[in-house]
């Protein structure tokens, strides 16, 4: 296996940088038995059966990405500085990592000023250019700062393309978004709207809530040409006991368990590696999903196109086949499907 089977060439103008609105007209491709079907999103439940679950993330993003200056005193210092940050994992004591640009412009110690309530002192850094910093709030107070002086972390492949603004705080925010933790949206879950799961709940679709908080590792790069020896960033999330009996009631039923996004597939098969059954689960995952992988929970995968030689091509490849892949996206590149977190979706079901 080398990094070079999950590659593919696509086209700048299918990236997507705004959402389909409403969110359910985005198109879908569904892939089932051989075929492919283009659809689209708000026809779910006509494709869908009675008894079918969907597993959604209910994770919430955090405007995570803040805009604040340095001052220095003295006839040394240099002044003000504008510094960029991008807040990443929370560890204690109101400690987060970050992304800081320019890092440079930053010494241990200082603080960075957001806004009048909020202020970030730097602590330290590592040799990646990962900071850690003290933020002067934390819990309700932090959030609620957050929302006033934040903007969401778009990803780098959207950010490139344009600054985030208010709109998305309401466009990278999945309508059933419940847990504070994210960094990055669950994106198969953004296409989901108040109707669409009215319609599904009519047509005898079940749902199941699972948390896992998504970081901005999810967008770190394969380095290593064997991707067997690429170390995945660890992510928190839960399973409840409740999760673990419906999914399980399903099961026993004989409908389908269908993850909406790899973040929820990822989760739910995390919690099945001991007994190959979902069982509670609340902790730190590090599950890494490449060919060769051995399901045992989800019957059908919702998730939207991915990056060339990103883990989750990887994912979407243990999960069809290589080549089933392959077939897959070169229609979605010849029927112009829009890629990436904002993009349109895929219904991947296995023969």
């Amino acid at each position: 296996m080398h990094l070079s089977d999950f590659d593919f060439d696509l086209p700048e103008d299918l990236i997507a940088t705004r959402p389909a609105k409403p969110r359910s007209s985005a198109r879908m491709l569904v892939a089932q038995g051989g075929g492919i079907q283009d659809r689209i999103v708000n026809e779910l439940p006509g494709i869908l059966r009675p008894g079918d679950r969907l597993v959604l993330n209910d994770t919430k993003v955090l405007p995570a990405r803040l805009s604040g200056v340095r001052r220095r005193a003295g006839p040394d210092g240099e002044g003000i500085a504008r510094i960029e940050v991008t807040l990443l994992d929370p560890q204690s004591d109101g400690r987060w990592t970050a992304l800081i640009k320019p890092l440079r412009k930053l010494r241990d110690g200082e603080e960075i000023e957001f806004s009048n309530t909020l202020r970030a002192e730097m602590l330290s850094r590592d040799d990646q250019g990962v900071a850690l910093l003290r933020l002067s709030e934390d819990g309700d107070a932090l959030e609620k700062a957050l929302d006033e002086s934040g903007m969401m972390p778009l990803p780098p492949y959207i950010a490139s393309k344009r600054a985030a603004d208010d709109q998305d705080k309401l466009d990278y925010q999945t309508v059933f978004a419940k847990r504070t933790g994210a960094v990055a949206a669950p994106t198969a879950s953004l296409h989901f709207d108040e109707p669409l799961l009215a319609a599904l709940a009519a047509r005898g679709v079940e749902f199941t809530n699972v948390t896992l908080h998504v970081g901005a590792g999810t967008f770190l790069p394969v380095k290593v040409d064997d991707p067997r020896h690429h170390k995945m960033h660890a992510e928190w999330g839960e399973v409840s006991a409740q999760a673990a009996d419906e999914i399980a009631q399903t099961k026993a039923n004989g409908g389908r368990v269908i993850p909406v996004g790899t973040t929820a597939l990822r989760l739910i098969e995390t919690a099945a590696r001991d007994s190959g059954q979902v069982e509670p689960w609340s902790a730190p995952t590090d599950i890494f999903i490449y060919p060769g992988f051995n399901f045992h929970v989800a019957d059908a995968l919702m998730t939207n196109f991915h990056l060339p030689k990103s883990t989750l091509m990887m994912l979407v490849s243990a999960f069809m086949g290589t080549e089933r892949i392959r077939e897959i996206y070169a229609h979605a590149l010849q029927q112009k499907y829009r890629f990436f977190s904002y993009g349109d979706a895929s219904l991947l079901i296995p023969d």
